[in-house]
């Protein structure tokens, strides 16, 4: 059922590219987005007409190229299930193994090999990969996000992990701190600098002077992280945010 909150659909922007148009109740603003693995969404709030965020569009068409031929190298189809899955990260490698089988889909661990069973589609084993990574995320970036907090004088009320479409991470107010599993895919130091980066928000909720200073007094070489985890959605396999 569609949200009372937004709509989406796919068209074909001016400069060619395939957008996704979402209409939002929430938005206050008109905003061009780009989702992890190269998606373009088009926020249109309530009120605005399609001219007017088509137009909108046209204007950022040109950063939109820009950005995507600079973060997204063209990569060869990824096949799924792959055939390996490497988590930096964790410095882990594991061999995937479809098997087959009656019942639900799920993924089992043997040694260092997921076997995916049961009978589905490649999105059910889909969702059912992603739950395993959110669960090895879960496991991974909770005592890392408190060792750090300890580290450096912060508190925060929770973790929680997801699978967001473009953000590596987010705090609110309420000090709930949000990460995206596909941080499984990033090297250590550039993880140790997002959670830096969220526990800093638990002191100022904005990128101030002050907010970036409080970044520093933790990770001082934070602007060479930060350029690496811009561009850490490459290291992201595709199927992460959705099957070809």
């Amino acid at each position: 059922m569609q949200s009372p909150q937004l709509a989406l659909w796919q068209e074909t922007g001016p400069a060619g590219s395939v957008v996704t148009v979402r209409h939002s109740r929430r938005a206050r603003r008109i905003a061009v987005r780009i989702a992890a693995g190269g998606r373009v969404e088009l926020v249109v709030p309530r009120g605005v007409s399609e001219r007017r965020a088509w137009a909108f569009y046209e204007s950022r068409s040109e950063w939109v190229r820009e950005h995507l031929s600079r973060r997204y190298v063209a990569t060869p189809v990824q096949e799924f299930p792959p055939r390996h899955l490497h988590l930096p990260l964790l410095d882990e490698t594991w061999r995937i193994f479809r098997a087959g089988g009656s019942g639900r889909p799920r993924v089992e661990e043997a040694g260092t090999v997921l076997v995916l069973r049961g009978s589905g589609d490649s999105e059910a084993f889909r969702h059912c990969l992603l739950h395993w990574l959110k669960q090895r995320a879960q496991t991974a970036l909770a005592p890392r996000l408190a060792a750090a907090a300890e580290r450096h004088g912060f508190r925060y009320n929770r973790l929680r992990i997801g699978n967001q479409r473009s953000r590596w991470g987010s705090c609110t107010v309420q000090g709930l701190i949000s990460l995206n599993l596909a941080l499984l895919f990033q090297p250590e130091r550039v993880v140790h600098y997002l959670l830096c980066h969220e526990l800093a928000h638990t002191r100022h909720m904005d990128h101030s002077p002050r907010f970036w200073a409080c970044v520093a007094e933790c990770v001082p070489r934070w602007r060479v992280l930060d350029r690496a985890l811009s561009g850490g959605w490459r290291n992201v396999p595709a199927w992460i945010g959705g099957l070809a």
